[in-house]
């Protein structure tokens, strides 16, 4: 059974293609944010991705809008694929956004966050872990309130969310309901409940992954696709509701 629901938090799950957004609505998520490539740290997934996962689950879908991996400066063209991506979301019924764009000096692109808000809309808008390279967070935070973004999604600026708990308490209390600052990085079932606790965020967001064999009985081990080394082929990251459910029910008993 899903974990008990606590309406004082939001557990939003990352996820990886169908299979994975089912299994994180069964282990009892919120909200899934959808993406394709995580070893990138994900980008945009496929139309029929997003159409079956609209089609399969009752929780809403947040949609990563992101044309490659690598940084967040993006070129003329990436930037009019970003703004057809977000129009074909509304078109294709799903509940919201993510995306990031930043000037080369760090600073948030206002023009183009305003333009994709824009485009958006009536979805829900996340600005995602760009946030996290950012020069100054909480300058960028005061520019994607002026963009009208709706949740903004980091790490406090560090490797993982319990090293970041000061810069996302004081987030927090900066954002003072103008935007919801959503705490991401290696939360686990030991550390979820104190950074709930001292940041006070209402708001979470982990990836809940395990590791198993293919399924495959031939393999060729000389053949590595995209450069990821031999012995990642035969081995298959997907999410798994348990784990899922452990986190989230250590969350709200925070």
């Amino acid at each position: 059974m899903p974990a008990s629901r606590d309406a004082t938090v939001t557990i939003e799950i990352c996820v990886e293609g169908i299979d994975d957004a089912i299994a994180a609505e069964a282990g009892g998520a919120d909200r899934v944010e959808l993406c394709a490539s995580l070893l990138e740290g994900g980008i945009t997934p496929s139309d029929g991705t997003i159409r079956h996962a609209r089609r399969h689950l009752s929780i809403p879908v947040h949609v990563m809008v992101r044309p490659r991996g690598g940084d967040f400066l993006y070129s003329q063209a990436e930037f009019a694929t970003m703004l057809d991506d977000v129009a074909h979301l509304r078109e294709t019924g799903a509940n919201g956004v993510v995306f990031g764009c930043l000037n080369p000096d760090g600073t948030v692109d206002e023009a183009r966050t305003r333009a994709l808000v824009a485009a958006a809309r009536p979805l829900s808008v996340t600005f995602h872990r760009a946030f996290d390279v950012t020069v100054d967070p909480e300058a960028a935070l005061e520019a994607l309130i002026r963009c009208g973004v709706d949740r903004v999604l980091t790490s406090g600026q560090q490797p993982d969310a319990v090293r970041g708990i000061p810069l996302l308490a004081r987030l927090a209390r900066q954002a003072a309901g103008r935007i919801a600052v959503m705490g991401c990085g290696d939360l686990r079932e030991a550390t979820i409940a104190r950074v709930r606790h001292e940041t006070g965020l209402r708001e979470l967001h982990f990836a809940a992954l395990a590791d198993r064999a293919s399924a495959m009985t031939h393999r060729n081990e000389a053949i590595a696709m995209g450069g990821a080394g031999t012995a990642r082929e035969y081995r298959q990251p997907y999410t798994d509701s348990t784990l899922v459910r452990r986190i989230i029910a250590a969350a709200r008993a925070a």
